[in-house]
């Protein structure tokens, strides 16, 4: 709802004055960190086997069947609300866009156009969404928290202190925002670190699983997918950008 909000609006007012269509100079690094964000921004995948371990699944109604349609079905709705806002705020700004995004450009530019009450409505959903993304990506962290407990004192967590680690995890997690003034780097460091779950670790998985004829053709296939997946998230590409933007 925001995404459509922000490019709705900043679309329908006049374009700004000073908005160029311009090539930018940027550094090879700072496109490789520009890269490793949109991996970051792509992390929920991460957690697609997490919660299908939580559906029931037999063998014949396996559950990566429904997983898959809506996987497809909820990637497809991201580009949906994703491309028009690339599409919409580079139309609207150019290379004025400032470094916080279409929801900045929008305050910056047009906050005396537009009326108070969309403009805090936009922001509010905002708010509203990483409140809500946040409990889906931190469950892998909240089960540590309670496995740990529960193995320490041997007895189920109470609605109390499953609360507690949400809010100490949600505390940790401000403070983490706030203190670095590099997070936007860090993100494209995260999202380079994360990225071979998707390209190299199903790869490897596939051949501890399945056991292929050693040197065969699959075997060589996957393996070189998964050396090439990490080598490239790692090395060369986003990780590498994530850290040459934080120094």
């Amino acid at each position: 709802m925001y995404c459509t909000m922000s490019w709705v609006l900043s679309v329908s007012q006049p374009r700004a004055p000073t908005a160029s269509y311009e090539p930018v100079r940027s550094s090879l690094f700072s496109i490789l960190n520009a890269l490793g964000i949109i991996a970051f921004a792509f992390r929920g995948h991460n957690l697609a086997l997490e919660i299908q371990a939580t559906m029931p699944s037999t063998f014949k109604h396996p559950a990566h069947v429904p997983m898959w349609r809506g996987a497809k079905a909820a990637y497809l709705l991201i580009a949906m609300c994703l491309f028009p806002v690339a599409v919409g705020g580079y139309w609207a700004y150019g290379n004025m866009m400032p470094p916080g995004g279409l929801l900045t450009a929008l305050y910056a530019f047009h906050s005396h156009d537009i009326p108070r009450g969309l403009l805090a409505t936009t922001f509010l959903l905002v708010v509203l969404n990483c409140l809500s993304s946040f409990q889906i990506y931190s469950m892998p962290v909240f089960d540590s928290f309670e496995a740990y407990y529960t193995g320490r004192t041997n007895r189920p967590c109470s609605p109390w202190v499953r609360s507690g680690f949400r809010v100490f995890c949600g505390f940790i997690s401000l403070f983490i925002s706030v203190a670095l003034p590099f997070l936007s780097s860090l993100a494209g460091l995260l999202g380079g670190l994360t990225l071979p779950v998707t390209f190299a670790y199903p790869c490897f998985m596939w051949i501890r699983i399945k056991k292929p004829e050693r040197f065969s053709f699959s075997w060589y296939l996957n393996c070189g997918l998964g050396v090439l997946g990490t080598a490239f998230s790692l090395a060369f590409s986003r990780s590498l950008g994530g850290v040459w933007s934080i120094v």
